[in-house]
C-alpha cells in the first residue's frame, strides 16, 4: 500500500526506525507513534519506500 502524502510517508520511516531500534520511541509523535504500535515492519516498509516525487506535502480531506 503506496503512502497517499509526503506526511504519511516520512511518518512511516520514523516509525520504522523506531520499530528496528534504530531511532528512539521517546522521539516520536502524532502518528508515527500509533503507526509502530498498529503496523508490522514489512507495512512500514511499504509505506516508508513510495516515492515521494507526485505525493502531495499532506492528504486533503474530501468535502460531501
Amino acid at each position: 500500500m503506496p503512502a497517499k502524502s509526503k506526511a504519511q510517508q516520512k511518518a512511516a520511516g520514523a516509525a520504522l526506525a523506531a520499530k528496528r531500534d534504530e531511532a528512539d520511541m521517546d522521539d516520536l509523535f502524532g502518528a508515527s507513534k500509533g503507526m509502530v504500535e498498529s503496523m508490522t515492519e514489512k507495512e512500514l516498509e511499504e509505506l516508508a519506500s513510495t516515492k515521494r516525487k507526485r505525493l502531495p506535502e499532506k492528504k486533503t480531506a474530501k468535502k460531501g
